[in-house]
């Protein structure tokens, strides 16, 4: 193989330096070219820098307070074809004459292999996480501060844990599996080492986390594959063995102490370790955190359930999908919302059946470029809400559905999730070429896939706005220019119909990867604290919920 420059060849090239599918071949040939064409070489660092920048910054693109973004990703997320970028040096320069500088302080230009490996291109696009544990299991949870505490099946990077009641189970990635009981305080240091600073926990170590090691303000418990619980309260320190073997540090005399199973010892800030008795007894509630958490599991879903008898009833409320009601056809999927009559069921094509946020319900399940559900929304609306639980496995397109009307009529609604995290939904206006775009900030951000996630936008024509929403809280807000009525006539869950699109365009594929267990459409704008209360009424984990009737 051998590259021309400018050639579309070398711009193919490029391409695939940039998004890490670059083939051995095109890496020879490109090599051979930059070794002798300086011209090649100063367009390729300055392409380079240029996709460097785009990737790394996202405020070059958006910014939650407008609905400014650049015309090539308005064109993409609506579904118009992407702007060409001019391929030879000089249109490059001209398009972008601000990265010059930057391209011109590259003085490495004469040895040039190295350019040529995807990871210098790509590092600041590599996912990365400092999470050390997840938290895997809860019963009854009440976390200190105001945001709630962490979801289940959330990472958990290091720092402090605190719990103000009930019971929560943290898995370390080491395979540790640490059970503290609230009130109590744990930070986490790394994939093998926590703090306990007051409370009571219990340890259960495999062999492949043998070393796991917790420490209190008393001494050091290091663990070699056992079970064992800890009691730390103001100056004291009880450790009990149930299986194994650890061995204690007191902070007072700084020796080692070997403790089998059924031994304990007591750590004090200044006297030396004494022995007792392990007692299970003691740490009992915290062994019955399995049995505990399935009971919370069953209220939160009879809760659920009830809500949504309330919210059914709901005038507003055109649609309502729960998942868990499906015909026996197993395509038919039955709209339960008091207005269900007028705008009837919807299909399912392809998809499958899944686990949903509560064990013994389903959730729809999109894995297949083909899966999707088809239904239809007669009318015309001066606003709408639209909200959903989904659980995003990947973000695999660049443009990813979660409800989009057919085509590009007047009045229809485009929602989706971005590749890089950030919700958008388009509006198109009367005439051709008027639409909006309203995006909030990355919020599917790598923590947040594969975890239940409450999403919602408002559509307020009336007050001219639109809203975003993630998990009961504001994300972001966009002045709404296109005027009502807003229509959605037919349309998908999960995936996107292009009638009367007559290009082609690898971006017109934005099927969902992932799962939805709920989805509501009003016909009005739902308030702040109506969002709030669809998400604290639906979350799977615990969350007290006000009665209403």
């Amino acid at each position: 193989m051998k590259i021309k420059f400018p050639s579309p060849e070398f711009d193919d090239a490029v391409a695939a330096v940039c998004h890490g599918l670059v083939s051995d071949e095109q890496v020879r040939a490109l090599n051979e070219l930059l070794r002798n064409d300086a011209a090649a070489r100063d367009e390729y660092i300055l392409r380079l820098e240029v996709h460097s920048r785009l990737a790394s910054d996202a405020d070059l693109f958006v910014s939650p307070a407008t609905d400014h973004v650049a015309s090539s990703d308005k064109r993409r997320m609506l579904g118009l074809p992407a702007f060409t970028p001019v391929s030879t040096r000089g249109g490059w320069k001209r398009g972008i004459a601000w990265t010059l500088a930057v391209a011109a302080s590259m003085a490495l230009v004469a040895t040039a292999t190295w350019l040529l490996s995807p990871s210098a291109a790509i590092s600041s696009a590599i996912a990365t996480s400092k999470a050390v544990a997840m938290l895997n299991e809860t019963a009854g949870a009440r976390w200190a501060g105001p945001d709630g505490g962490p979801g289940l099946g959330a990472p958990l990077e290091p720092g402090w844990l605190k719990l103000e009641a009930g019971l929560a189970q943290v898995v370390f990635y080491s395979g540790a599996r640490v059970v503290i009981e609230g009130p109590a305080e744990l930070q986490l240091i790394s994939a093998t080492h926590a703090v306990c600073s007051r409370g009571k926990v219990t340890a259960e170590v495999p062999p492949q986390a043998r070393g796991f090691r917790i420490d209190t303000p008393q001494g050091k418990v290091t663990d070699f594959g056992t079970v064992f619980g800890l009691e730390v309260n103001e100056g004291r320190t009880e450790v009990h063995v149930f299986k194994g073997q650890v061995t204690v540090q007191s902070a007072a005399v700084r020796t080692d102490d070997n403790l089998r199973e059924g031994s304990g010892a007591v750590m004090e800030t200044s006297n030396a370790p004494r022995h007792i008795a392990a007692d299970r007894k003691a740490f009992a509630g915290l062994f019955e955190l399995e049995a505990k958490s399935s009971a919370a599991e069953v209220l939160r879903l009879d809760q659920w359930r009830s809500a949504g008898e309330r919210l059914n009833r709901d005038p507003s409320l055109l649609i309502r999908f729960v998942f868990d009601a499906a015909k026996p056809s197993r395509w038919e999927l039955p709209n339960i919302s008091v207005q269900g009559g007028l705008t009837g069921d919807a299909t399912i094509i392809g998809c499958q059946w899944g686990q949903s946020r509560w064990p013994g319900k389903r959730a729809l399940e999109f894995q297949n470029v083909n899966d999707r559900v088809r239904l239809n929304v007669p009318g015309e609306f001066d606003a709408l809400t639209i909200a959903t639980w989904v659980r995003v496995q990947g973000l695999d397109r660049n443009l990813n559905s979660l409800f989009m009307c057919d085509g590009f009529a007047a009045g229809s609604l485009h929602w989706l999730i971005r590749k890089d995290g950030v919700l958008g939904i388009t509006i198109v206006g009367e005439g051709s070429g008027n639409y909006q775009i309203s995006m909030s900030p990355p919020v599917l951000t790598l923590d947040r896939l594969g975890l239940w996630v409450h999403l919602a936008v408002v559509v307020d024509g009336r007050a001219g706005r639109v809203v975003h929403y993630v998990n009961g809280q504001q994300v972001g807000e966009t002045a709404l220019r296109i005027k009502p009525p807003y229509r959605i006539g037919t349309a998908e869950l999960g995936n996107w119909n292009t009638k009367g699109y007559p290009g082609k365009d690898p971006f017109m594929i934005r099927n969902f990867s992932g799962s939805m267990d709920e989805f509501c459409l009003f016909e009005r704008p739902l308030g702040s604290d109506e969002i709030h209360a669809l998400y604290a009424e639906g979350r799977p984990d615990e969350e007290v919920i006000a009665s209403r009737e």
